[in-house]
């Protein structure tokens, strides 16, 4: 398997614009080279035969239908509301702009 070389992480680090020291290149070459061996395993891992899934476990839709039902009266909405005007509720300003 290859490693990745000092060279290219500094390249990877001026794509980035990240200033990294030599002491750093160092030391983040060989992180990468572990995440990239780790990416690796997981890929041959993957077999032809497994299909792709989101989740470990099969999920179900635990919510209900949407169905059409009647509203409620608007009279009896607004009756519940601690201010309402024109039949619409009223809020306080938030913002100072002109109505």
């Amino acid at each position: 398997m290859a490693t990745i070389s000092r060279e290219e992480v500094a390249h990877l680090a001026r794509l980035a614009r990240l200033a990294v020291t030599d002491e750093e290149l160092d030391t983040f070459a060989g992180q990468l080279d572990v995440i990239l061996q780790a990416v690796a395993q997981v890929g041959e891992v993957a077999a032809a035969d497994v299909p792709p899934t989101s989740h470990s476990v099969p999920l179900t839709n635990v919510f209900r239908d949407d169905v059409v039902a009647p509203c409620l009266p608007r009279a009896d909405v607004l009756a519940g509301a601690p201010d309402a005007e024109d039949n619409r509720f009223r809020v306080p300003r938030i913002l100072d702009e002109e109505a």
